[in-house]
């Protein structure tokens, strides 16, 4: 049976609930949009339901016990294309890169558990938003750039109860 983690809006309150648990949540700077209206670089964190695609995790700084989905140790030659005019628009790639990325190898610890959403991968569409990821909260910040975003224990909870076939619905007001 497929599972769905539901991350809501509402009065700039944050919540993921989840297979029992409920925790405070980043989103978006600036909100959350309708997928439609979604652009790159808006600061809103789009609407709808969307798949998990696969883990992306720091080695040297969490250990992860197995999991359901695939699993990928960052290196610090990784980055997420967000040049809306590249052709490796919102994909992983090689750095160094030339255009506009994001580097996954981080020195803050937002990215030291990143899940890739199924938002505008299938495929991507120039300037309808990328990165947009599930992650770590920020230590010093509540908001995201567009991803939805949570604390590190409750990250690690989740964790070993998502499969394939998780979805992510993200609503708000």
């Amino acid at each position: 049976m497929a599972s769905e983690i539901k991350a809501i809006l509402q009065n700039n309150n944050g919540i993921v609930t989840f297979d029992g648990m409920a925790v405070k949540a980043g989103f978006g700077r600036n909100g959350v949009v309708k997928a439609a209206s979604k652009k790159e670089g808006d600061g809103k964190t789009p609407m709808g339901r969307w798949p998990l695609r696969q883990i992306y995790y720091r080695a040297d700084r969490v250990s992860l016990p197995p999991l359901a989905l695939p699993c990928v140790a960052i290196t610090k030659q990784m980055g997420w294309c967000d040049a809306p005019d590249h052709p490796q628009y919102n994909q992983l790639v090689p750095l160094p890169f030339a255009d506009s990325h994001e580097i996954l190898w981080r020195d803050d610890h937002a990215y030291d558990v990143i899940i890739p959403l199924g938002y505008n991968d299938d495929p991507p569409i120039a300037s309808k938003g990328s990165a947009i990821f599930f992650h770590l909260l920020h230590e010093t910040r509540d908001v995201t750039e567009g991803c939805v975003a949570i604390a590190p224990d409750a990250m690690m909870a989740m964790l070993p109860r998502l499969t394939p076939q998780t979805t992510m619905l993200i609503s708000g007001d």
